[in-house]
């Protein structure tokens, strides 16, 4: 969803999209620190190689995520929601 469609959601709605975020930044969080456990032990026991790199492709994706949150928050603090 883009800024245009997150604008298009009703009170209701946009309190639901919040709660997919909230558990979509924890999962994100969750992600991230086990790719880094994997980079780590990568590197460790192999040296650099394929997995090393394996956060590289995940990071995008957090941060879409990450500013899809930011457009929630701003939309609900403009609404007076929360």
């Amino acid at each position: 969803m883009n800024q245009k469609e997150l604008t298009a959601l009703t009170n209701e709605e946009l309190l639901q999209e919040v709660k997919k975020s909230k558990s979509r930044r924890i999962f994100d969080a969750a992600m991230m620190g086990f790719l880094i456990g994997v980079v780590i032990f990568s590197v460790v026991k192999k040296g650099w190689g394929l997995l090393s790199f394996l956060p590289v492709i995940y990071i995008p994706i957090a941060a879409r995520n990450n500013n899809r949150s930011k457009a929630l928050k701003a939309l609900l603090k403009e609404r007076g929601l929360k």
